[in-house]
């Protein structure tokens, strides 16, 4: 990886709006005290995952609601959104971060989603990909502790050194995510090719505008204890 790549990975985009005042001082909060980028990027990297519930009941149809500054502000997102935060707080450490993105099947959902989407392959699925030690590693912010313990899914931990990616069972034994098409890095979000993908796959969700409801509530009635 060249100087200029990793400059490339580092700097400020109109998505990942490292620069943004609000995404500054959250990150600084969150990175802690230690110099050492490892620690600073898991630290950011559980601010993210659990303090920005995931919801994929009102993926945006905008530009603006994909910016990191929003998705902080609103304090939810879903993946994709999920995902460009991560990446703007670490940039904004100087970590370089890109966007990474796959299809998976995704076998535990509600009812309520499924219907809307007609499927369960999840087309672009976003995570960040991170430099760090000479290297990079995948890490997914996008469920949340609480959503996991509703749903009996492991949290996806993260040590800095290894890929956090979806387990392939849940906590039970049953059938979790399976990784379908991997779509490749981006230093900024492919916007158009993203909605053009949702569009063409999830017609209903788009048309009717999203779905009305709780996510994360329904999860636990679905799953209780």
């Amino acid at each position: 990886m060249d100087i200029d790549q990793l400059s490339l990975y580092g700097a400020p985009t109109f998505f990942i709006n490292s620069d943004h005042e609000k995404i500054i001082a959250f990150s600084a909060r969150h990175a802690g005290s230690s110099d050492n980028p490892v620690k600073k990027a898991v630290s950011i990297f559980y601010a993210v995952r659990d303090q920005i519930r995931y919801d994929p009941y009102k993926i945006p149809n905008h530009q603006e609601g994909f910016k990191a500054s929003r998705v902080l502000a609103e304090g939810k997102g879903f993946c994709v959104s999920k995902a460009v935060l991560l990446a703007a707080c670490l940039r904004a450490q100087s970590i370089p971060a890109r966007l990474g993105f796959a299809n998976v099947k995704n076998h535990l959902t509600t009812p309520k989603l499924r219907e809307k989407m007609g499927t369960d392959l999840f087309e672009w699925h976003g995570y960040t990909d991170i430099f760090l030690e000479e290297k990079w590693v995948k890490a997914t912010p996008t469920f949340n502790l609480s959503l996991c313990q509703n749903f009996g899914v492991l949290p996806l931990e993260f040590n800095g050194r290894e890929d956090s990616v979806f387990h392939p069972f849940d906590a039970k034994g049953q059938q979790h995510m399976e990784y379908v098409q991997d779509h490749g890095y981006f230093a900024d979000l492919p916007w158009d090719r993203l909605m053009t993908a949702y569009r063409s796959a999830y017609p209903r969700y788009f048309e009717s505008g999203g779905i009305s409801g709780d996510f994360n509530a329904e999860a636990k009635e679905l799953h209780p204890k």
